[in-house]
């Protein structure tokens, strides 16, 4: 099949390159435009590297982009992380449609970012889903789904690096395969199920000491790495990572009630976190090492 990838950064950069290790026919790559002072994106990188066509466009909208690629006569567009909005009369181009990763099990948890929110909400199970985009956020029919277990310390960082992210490059070859000899299963999601989420962003990771102990950890998880969760310790904002419950209680919620090589522990609401890692003024650090330098003892209140 004549495949088209839509992608950016090392997700479509994965993909594109286990397409070309066995031996697919990608006829041209499409990723997000420069962006001045960033980066290059790894996937274009990647495009070049192979000698492949390159296209970059502002907006998928532009008739010209539609022409040059109907012109190009693709048999498959596979997107793989895609940010810029696609209109669905581009993504039935191609002879068998489009395929798209979305790293949550469809329809829960559609949006932008779907891996942080369900470790911030307490799920046990999250997953990929690889299905044919249309103009909706993240509808569309399933082709198919992989289902992953977030465990009691997983972080945002675990989930997708460890778990997701090679996953879904599997998935999309195995989509590939499904697609090509006609047993790609088109199959409707249950709107009654559906949540949406928007970014998760600075504001929604504030930590509150006086929440349960088992939300905080979970908050701290799913905004580790990013966005980083964060509190008010000696009037600086601080970001934490890398939380453990405990399994102790004592102390006053938000109250550090020790410090030692193996992290700082805080009190919460009917239990205890500890943090092995913190951001202030600085890079990342030990907690211990933190503390040291912030001045940051037991007894201090966070928040």
């Amino acid at each position: 099949m004549r495949i088209a990838l839509i992608g950016q950064q090392a997700f479509g950069k994965s993909v594109l390159e286990a397409l070309l290790e066995r031996g697919e026919e990608v006829i041209a790559v499409y990723c997000a435009p420069d962006k001045e002072g960033a980066r290059p994106d790894p996937l274009k990188e990647a495009a070049l590297e192979h000698n492949l066509p390159l296209l970059q466009p502002p907006s998928f909208k532009d008739p010209d982009v539609w022409q040059a690629y109907k012109d190009m006569k693709p048999d498959l567009c596979v997107m793989a992380f895609v940010t810029l909005f696609v209109p669905e009369e581009f993504l039935a181009i191609p002879t068998h449609g489009t395929i798209q990763y979305h790293p949550s099990l469809l329809p829960l948890h559609r949006g932008p970012s779907s891996i942080n929110w369900p470790i911030i909400q307490g799920r046990t199970e999250t997953g990929l889903s690889i299905f044919w985009p249309d103009n909706g956020l993240d509808e569309g029919p399933i082709l198919l789904q992989k289902t992953v277990e977030i465990g009691e310390n997983d972080t945002l960082g675990s989930i997708y690096f460890d778990k997701l992210f090679p996953m879904g490059v599997d998935a999309m070859l195995e989509s590939v395969d499904l697609v090509r000899d006609g047993k790609a299963p088109k199959i409707v999601q249950d709107e009654s199920k559906k949540t949406y989420e928007s970014w998760c962003r600075k504001k929604d990771v504030e930590i509150d000491w006086s929440k349960p102990v088992a939300e905080i950890h979970n908050l701290i998880r799913g905004a580790d790495p990013a966005p980083g969760a964060w509190t008010i310790i000696n009037g600086a904002e601080v970001q934490l990572f890398d939380s453990r419950l405990t399994g102790e209680t004592g102390g006053a919620p938000g109250e550090i009630v020790s410090i030692g090589e193996d992290g700082m522990v805080i009190a919460a609401q009917g239990g205890q976190v500890r943090i092995a890692r913190a951001r202030g003024d600085g890079g990342k650090v030990a907690a211990g090492e933190f503390a040291e330098a912030a001045g940051v003892s037991a007894g201090t209140k966070c928040g």
